[in-house]
């Protein structure tokens, strides 16, 4: 998986993501919202056919959007791997 900066700015961040599917972004996105000091977070798939989402990430004020993506996908991984846990526990049930 490739990643690539488009825009880089104080409060602002927009990066390719080359071979993603809607279920990262998706999952990117909704953890970007929770954060209170993200004003906007959101994904594109400029063509279906090639799938190289572009997550978009803007800050209010002073906050970090690398920070805030960063903190997205560590929420992400965590919750992927309670998931996994709980899914293995009832399946040996």
């Amino acid at each position: 998986m490739k990643i690539k900066i488009l825009t880089q700015t104080d409060n602002e961040l927009k990066i390719e993501i080359e071979g993603a599917g809607h279920g990262i972004c998706n999952l990117l996105q909704k953890r970007l919202l929770q954060n209170t000091k993200v004003s906007q977070a959101g994904y594109d798939v400029p063509h279906p056919l090639a799938s190289n989402p572009i997550i978009h990430v803007r800050m209010k004020g002073k906050g970090n959007p690398k920070e805030a993506l960063l903190e997205a996908a560590q929420q992400a991984r965590a919750f992927n791997q309670a998931f996994s846990q709980a899914l293995d526990a009832a399946l040996k049930a």
